[in-house]
């Protein structure tokens, strides 16, 4: 499973990184910097999905993680007691 979800993170930082370039060449060109600068943001949107994709969970969530691990002590915890 971490194969092939680095696999995809590193196809959409390929497709992240040409909708990029293509962007960036769209915002060089005076009229087209309306297409050019939603295409950087959703570029942007597109390299932070395919790096939380490629880290592990618990760096990509960290937060989802420790409320994860918080709620399986907190059930070991309530078994011990009654």
């Amino acid at each position: 499973m971490r194969l092939l979800r680095g696999l995809l993170g590193a196809l959409l930082w390929i497709v992240a990184a040409v909708l990029g370039l293509l962007g960036f060449v769209l915002c060089v060109t005076v009229i087209l910097l309306p297409l050019g600068i939603p295409l950087l943001v959703l570029a942007r949107r597109l390299l932070t999905r395919a790096v939380a994709l490629m880290l592990p969970r618990s760096l990509a969530h960290p937060v989802d993680e420790i409320t994860k691990t918080t709620k399986k002590k907190a059930r070991k915890l309530r078994k011990r007691v009654a």
